[in-house]
């Protein structure tokens, strides 16, 4: 399985526009801004009891964009994600829980070694899935391979079901069929180039069947 390795190059462009002061949309790190106008969706979490959090997002997000050897695309795209979910809250209880989730995201994305992991996210029709998953498949050693996944659910669950893991173990020449040790699913697993196609012919097991972009 090929690990992208050339990262560092852009990240330190980003660092170098930053430092400048520079704007652009491709490199700008993801950071909540609730000091200019924002549509009513977001009115929550740009409210006063949680500008502290909103702090600490910011915080991590940046740190997390200097540092991760992580594809930067992908910090976007799970920001993205991360709002989708956030703005389905109905509590302050659930807001915070989201922003919990966050943290640990980009904590995640800064204190380990991303080029050992190729990340996944599911698409349809060309932008993120509604019901989002994102899989990560890490090279253990030589001989073994980690697949982990998180299908989103919505946030206003209790804690254990607002999301549904699925975790599997293999290794690179046996990596097309997978079966999910949390369920007992069985999976093909098609990479293409920048694409994995998930199937499976199990009832209750779709969740994780789709089409997946792959970020390097």
């Amino acid at each position: 399985m090929p690990f992208n390795t050339h990262r560092f190059p852009l990240k330190n462009v980003a660092y170098v526009l930053i430092l400048g002061g520079l704007s652009t949309a491709t490199y700008a790190a993801p950071t909540l801004n609730c000091d200019i106008q924002q549509p009513s969706s977001i009115h929550r979490i740009c409210a006063n009891h949680v500008k502290e959090l909103r702090k600490e997002l910011n915080s991590k997000s940046l740190t997390a964009y200097l540092v991760t050897d992580a594809p930067l695309q992908l910090l976007n795209d799970t920001q993205a994600l991360w709002l989708s979910q956030i703005k389905q809250c109905k509590t302050n209880q659930c807001i915070k829980q989201q922003f919990s989730v966050r943290f640990d995201d980009l904590n995640f994305y800064t204190s380990l070694n991303q080029s050992l992991t190729q990340h996944f996210l599911k698409f349809e029709n060309g932008i993120i899935a509604t019901q989002p998953v994102h899989l990560q498949i890490h090279q253990l050693g030589k001989d073994k391979i980690k697949i982990e996944g998180i299908a989103y659910r919505n946030p206003n669950n209790k804690a254990d079901r607002q999301t549904f893991s699925f975790l599997a173990y293999t290794s690179p020449d046996k990596k097309n069929e997978i079966t999910d040790n949390e369920h007992d699913c069985h999976y093909q697993f098609d990479f293409q180039k920048s694409l994995l196609v998930v199937k499976t012919q199990q009832k209750g097991c779709e969740r994780f069947s789709g089409i997946y972009r792959l970020y390097d």
